[in-house]
């Protein structure tokens, strides 16, 4: 079973998993979204429906364990309820709202809504509005989308884009513009060194999370043998090679594959995974293909643990995948929500929050800090952000020149 293979290395990660599941029976399941729908799977013991993603530890670049962040001293996006600004003051959100990876669009989007709604129930001299964009997810897609947020003189702000991709293709764009654009989980490294002078990454980048969890997995539950398996997108390639340079010789080149956004059949993927019996498979991509490889790896006899990041770190990776999820290790640059964030989001949204949701939150937050303080324009809000410095749930936003945090840290999670 895929679940007692993970915990299978040095017993005091065990025993912090075990421990850390005690952070509440509300924390367990809403943390990261994780729903309680079954597909019908059962092609293992524990059918989605009893299964959830729960937080194990926050790693550092070495792959240990730090603590979790006080999440008390967060901004709290009403202020102090005496903030004004005209009317029409407006921030945009740019994601995949609709299609295969729809699921972290929304995630983003309802975490943006709850900052909101809090701002401006509090501040009735200023409600700011919010005009949201879909971009799918694809970069042919956002490069449409992103001229008509930075034509609409009453956004000042962009909380987006969402996926590394629209990011590279769109990034000029919004830099030319002036427009800050501050993005709750475009992860791929390449991103800051573009030269571009507005766009802020509210986590850590890939090559941050490679290595800490190449660590992880190497040092901490002592893998020897890792297939890498990447998708063609932005996020899959970067951070696939950068897992891969993590874990050294580890990372067994003999079954490193490649496989193509939208792809569902991995017969040939999965036959040259069980040639070599490796201890752990870490696939760079979404959830939507990540479900059915893990599937498919089951029902082909690959006895290994299925980990992969924060591009599947998602509820619908467990309902899609059904029992085959099981036992799987998800990393993410994300932080679990906390409980009061997790009861005010479900109250609002409907849903328990998911992966980027509480980025989604912070960042709006900080845009609403900057509007309140009275930088309503373009240059005065991105000069406002650019300086800012101050604890939000998930961790401390203060950025270099480049709009890289100065601090980040990768989370574990484990579906169980």
């Amino acid at each position: 079973m895929l679940g007692s293979t993970w915990l299978s290395g040095p017993s005091r990660y065990s025993r912090t998993a075990r421990g850390l599941v005690g952070i509440g029976a509300v924390a367990a399941l809403v943390l990261t979204g994780c729903s309680d729908k079954s597909t019908g799977a059962s092609d293992s013991p524990g059918a989605a429906g009893e299964l959830s993603i729960q937080p194990v530890m926050q790693i550092d670049a070495a792959g240990n364990e730090v603590p979790a962040t006080d999440a008390s001293a967060a901004a709290d996006p009403a202020g102090d309820g005496s903030a004004t600004c005209a009317p029409g003051t407006t921030i945009a959100m740019a994601g995949a709202l609709t299609g295969p990876d729809a699921a972290l669009g929304i995630n983003i989007v309802n975490g943006v809504n709850l900052a909101l709604d809090q701002h401006n129930k509090a501040n009735p001299g200023c409600k700011i509005e919010l005009k949201k964009f879909d971009t799918e997810g694809d970069p042919q897609k956002a490069s449409q989308v992103i001229p008509q947020i930075v034509n609409d003189p009453s956004v000042i702000g962009l909380v987006g884009p969402a996926f590394s991709g629209e990011t590279k293709a769109t990034g000029q764009i919004l830099s030319d513009a002036g427009l800050v654009a501050v993005s709750a989980s475009a992860t791929n490294a390449s991103l800051t060194k573009s030269g571009w002078t507005t766009f802020f990454r509210g986590l850590a980048n890939d090559d941050v999370q490679g290595p800490s969890v190449a660590k992880y997995l190497t040092d901490n539950a002592g893998y020897k043998k890792v297939c890498v398996v990447q998708d063609n997108t932005d996020y899959g390639v970067g951070l696939a090679a950068s897992i891969t340079q993590g874990l050294g010789a580890a990372a067994d080149p003999a079954c490193a594959a490649s496989i193509k956004k939208g792809d569902k059949d991995f017969s040939a993927t999965v036959t040259k995974i069980a040639a070599v019996k490796p201890d752990a498979i870490f696939y760079s991509g979404y959830y939507a293909e990540a479900a059915p490889l893990a599937q498919q790896l089951k029902s082909g006899g690959v006895d290994a643990v299925f980990v992969s990041a924060d591009g599947t770190n998602d509820p619908q990776f467990v309902s899609q995948a059904g029992g085959s999820a099981q036992g799987a290790a998800l990393s993410c640059p994300c932080g679990p929500a906390p409980e009061d964030f997790a009861d005010r989001y479900q109250q609002l949204n409907g849903q328990a929050p998911g992966v980027y949701s509480v980025e989604g939150y912070d960042l709006t937050t900080i845009l609403a800090k900057g509007i309140d303080s009275g930088k309503v324009t373009r240059p005065d809000l991105l000069e406002f952000v650019r300086s800012y410095d101050g604890p939000g749930l998930a961790r401390q936003y203060k950025w270099d020149a480049t709009g890289e945090l100065a601090n980040a840290l990768i989370w574990m999670y484990e579906v169980k």
